[in-house]
């Protein structure tokens, strides 16, 4: 068993959670992933709403069988996979950083 006690373990906790690096580190998450959230979300429920009451204007034909509906349902997929890949850039440069030096740290305090 180790020489540290579950309370010292807490304690290590509650000083990394009131740390300047976690606070940036959740600053910098959240200035990421709530607008980019919040847009994806209105995009989606763009393409909901125009699907059920736009009908006429989602079913006009672009090239061949293809219509607005289809082309809006593919950017979805899309989006989504730019947004993955949007995260996946930011966190390594801007949160994976702080999470080393924090992992670092609690490796230290912990040992």
């Amino acid at each position: 068993m180790s020489e540290h006690t579950p309370r010292s373990q807490a304690h290590t906790y509650d000083e990394m959670h009131a740390s300047a690096d976690f606070q940036e580190l959740r600053k910098r998450y959240r200035a990421f992933a709530i607008p980019w959230t919040l847009a994806f979300f209105s995009w989606y429920m763009l393409y909901v709403v125009m699907s059920n009451w736009a009908t006429g204007f989602m079913s006009h034909k672009l090239l061949g069988n293809i219509n607005v509906a289809l082309v809006f349902g593919v950017l979805q997929f899309a989006s989504t996979f730019l947004i993955a890949w949007l995260y996946a850039r930011h966190a390594n440069t801007h949160l994976d950083p702080i999470a080393e030096r924090l992992e670092a740290r609690y490796d230290a305090e912990i040992r």
